[in-house]
């Protein structure tokens, strides 16, 4: 995954724009929601990106699926994450942009735990 900062820039524009409402502008999470509590139609809100959220959890090529296909792939099925998927609107350089600019908010600790996570599952 490309980290320079013409990746890392690129991945700012395309979250700010596609992501950055249910995800909040500063990667906090939906705005006005505990991401962890599901909302009145039965949803989880936008978790947080930041070092904060479980994001970092998971190793890249999980998280660029996930971005690609939506939150309903992974979490259960619709009505369960209002999250959609962006194949259709971002391509593949796009969508790993935007997991660059993710990243890079990360402090240098979460960074290496989610490297380890992206190797280990590699493996």
């Amino acid at each position: 995954l490309d980290l320079g900062p013409e990746a890392v820039a690129l991945g700012a524009a395309l979250y700010a724009n596609n992501c950055g409402a249910c995800h909040g502008a500063d990667l906090a999470g939906e705005p006005g929601f505990d991401w962890r509590q599901r909302k009145a139609d039965g949803t989880f809100p936008g978790p947080p990106h930041n070092e904060t959220g479980h994001t970092w959890h998971h190793p890249d090529g999980l998280l660029i699926e996930m971005i690609a296909k939506g939150g309903a792939a992974f979490l259960g099925g619709e009505g369960v994450s209002g999250m959609p998927g962006f194949a259709d609107v971002l391509s593949p350089r796009e969508i790993a942009s935007v997991l660059a600019f993710i990243k890079a908010s990360w402090p240098q600790n979460i960074q290496e735990r989610q490297r380890q996570a992206t190797e280990a599952s590699r493996q």
